[in-house]
Protein backbone atom coordinates (compact mmCIF):
# COMPACT_ATOMS: atom_id res chain seq x y z
CA UNK A 1 0.00 0.00 0.00
CA UNK A 2 1.38 3.39 -0.99
CA UNK A 3 1.04 6.47 1.20
CA UNK A 4 0.80 10.12 0.25
CA UNK A 5 3.50 11.98 2.21
CA UNK A 6 2.62 15.18 4.03
CA UNK A 7 -0.98 14.89 2.88
CA UNK A 8 -2.26 18.18 4.27
CA UNK A 9 -0.06 18.23 7.41
CA UNK A 10 -2.20 17.86 10.50
CA UNK A 11 -5.43 18.47 8.56
CA UNK A 12 -7.61 15.78 7.05
CA UNK A 13 -7.46 15.06 3.33
CA UNK A 14 -11.09 15.43 2.22
CA UNK A 15 -10.90 14.36 -1.43
CA UNK A 16 -8.51 12.30 -3.57
CA UNK A 17 -8.66 11.51 -7.29
CA UNK A 18 -6.40 9.69 -9.75
CA UNK A 19 -5.85 11.07 -13.23
CA UNK A 20 -7.44 8.94 -15.97
CA UNK A 21 -5.09 6.57 -17.81
CA UNK A 22 -5.54 8.52 -21.04
CA UNK A 23 -4.02 11.56 -19.30
CA UNK A 24 -0.67 9.83 -19.65
CA UNK A 25 0.81 11.10 -16.40
CA UNK A 26 -0.70 9.02 -13.56
CA UNK A 27 -0.83 11.88 -11.06
CA UNK A 28 -2.96 11.92 -7.92
CA UNK A 29 -4.63 15.09 -6.65
CA UNK A 30 -5.89 15.72 -3.12
CA UNK A 31 -7.77 18.51 -1.38
CA UNK A 32 -7.93 19.01 2.34
CA UNK A 33 -8.86 20.89 5.46
CA UNK A 34 -5.76 23.07 5.11
CA UNK A 35 -7.36 24.89 2.13
CA UNK A 36 -4.70 23.41 -0.19
CA UNK A 37 -4.60 21.24 -3.29
CA UNK A 38 -1.66 18.85 -3.70
CA UNK A 39 -0.59 16.96 -6.82
CA UNK A 40 1.53 13.85 -6.30
CA UNK A 41 3.68 11.85 -8.67
CA UNK A 42 4.83 8.29 -8.21
CA UNK A 43 8.55 7.95 -7.67
CA UNK A 44 10.25 5.22 -9.63
CA UNK A 45 13.29 3.69 -8.02
CA UNK A 46 15.25 0.95 -9.68
CA UNK A 47 17.65 -1.25 -7.77
CA UNK A 48 20.41 -3.36 -9.22
CA UNK A 49 18.91 -6.36 -10.97
CA UNK A 50 16.19 -4.23 -12.57
CA UNK A 51 13.56 -4.63 -9.86
CA UNK A 52 11.86 -2.14 -7.59
CA UNK A 53 13.10 -1.70 -4.02
CA UNK A 54 9.59 -2.20 -2.63
CA UNK A 55 6.17 -3.43 -3.65
CA UNK A 56 4.59 -0.30 -2.15
CA UNK A 57 4.50 2.68 -4.51
CA UNK A 58 6.13 5.86 -3.21
CA UNK A 59 4.73 9.30 -3.93
CA UNK A 60 6.07 12.82 -3.59
CA UNK A 61 4.37 16.21 -3.87
CA UNK A 62 4.97 17.68 -7.31
CA UNK A 63 2.80 20.80 -7.05
CA UNK A 64 0.77 22.57 -4.39
CA UNK A 65 -1.86 25.31 -4.52
CA UNK A 66 -1.70 26.98 -1.11
CA UNK A 67 -4.97 28.64 -0.04
CA UNK A 68 -6.67 27.27 -3.15
CA UNK A 69 -10.00 28.05 -1.46
CA UNK A 70 -11.07 30.27 1.42
CA UNK A 71 -11.84 27.28 3.63
CA UNK A 72 -11.65 23.51 3.25
CA UNK A 73 -11.16 22.02 -0.21
CA UNK A 74 -14.04 19.54 -0.22
CA UNK A 75 -13.66 17.95 -3.64
CA UNK A 76 -11.02 17.66 -6.38
CA UNK A 77 -11.52 15.80 -9.64
CA UNK A 78 -9.48 15.34 -12.82
CA UNK A 79 -11.25 15.90 -16.12
CA UNK A 80 -12.24 12.44 -17.45
CA UNK A 81 -10.53 12.94 -20.83
CA UNK A 82 -8.13 15.85 -20.46
CA UNK A 83 -5.32 15.26 -17.96
CA UNK A 84 -4.37 18.94 -17.97
CA UNK A 85 -7.65 20.05 -16.33
CA UNK A 86 -9.01 19.54 -12.86
CA UNK A 87 -11.79 21.09 -10.85
CA UNK A 88 -12.15 21.85 -7.14
CA UNK A 89 -14.83 23.13 -4.80
CA UNK A 90 -14.57 24.39 -1.27
CA UNK A 91 -16.31 25.78 1.79
CA UNK A 92 -16.14 29.20 0.16
CA UNK A 93 -18.80 28.07 -2.33
CA UNK A 94 -16.44 28.52 -5.28
CA UNK A 95 -15.94 25.98 -8.04
CA UNK A 96 -12.54 26.47 -9.64
CA UNK A 97 -11.04 25.07 -12.82
CA UNK A 98 -7.29 24.48 -12.78
CA UNK A 99 -4.79 23.94 -15.58
CA UNK A 100 -2.05 21.42 -14.83
CA UNK A 101 1.24 21.27 -16.72
CA UNK A 102 3.77 18.60 -15.89
CA UNK A 103 7.03 19.97 -14.57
Amino acid sequence: VGKLPDAHSSYAPLSIDCAPSRAGHGRIVSGGGDNCINIYREETTVVSGGGSSSDAPKFSIEAMAVDAHDGDVNCVKWHPRDGTCLVSCGDDGAVKLWKYQRG
